[in-house]
């Protein structure tokens, strides 16, 4: 698997035109990607401008795919000019723990 990080620190007043562009994003490439696995978005009440992203695709490949298709390159547009930095990074998984029953 082929993990994706993105960190997502926007320009102040502009999380609340963000999320719903970020939701259906996500929501698109889980839908229309057969090998985009994951797509969570995550934010912290105490940090109100930054997102942070944790997406999982199969393989590089995957991801590179990934940001060819319209439904992506229409958000990263949209988008744009309310990001005042963003952070990517890519891992590939080595493990994984499960918690099992609980």
């Amino acid at each position: 698997m082929f993990v994706v990080t993105v960190t997502f620190m926007l320009k102040p007043g502009t999380m609340a035109e963000f999320m719903p562009l970020m939701r259906r994003q996500a929501a698109d490439s889980i839908e229309r990607e057969s090998a985009c696995r994951q797509f969570d978005i995550l934010t912290d009440a105490g940090r109100p401008d930054l997102v942070f992203l944790y997406e999982v695709y199969d393989d590089r490949a995957a991801f590179d795919a990934h940001l060819a298709p319209a439904h992506f390159t229409s958000f990263d547009k949209a988008v744009q000019p309310m990001i005042a930095d963003k952070q990517v990074s890519t891992w590939t998984r080595v493990a994984a723990e499960t918690a099992g029953g609980r």
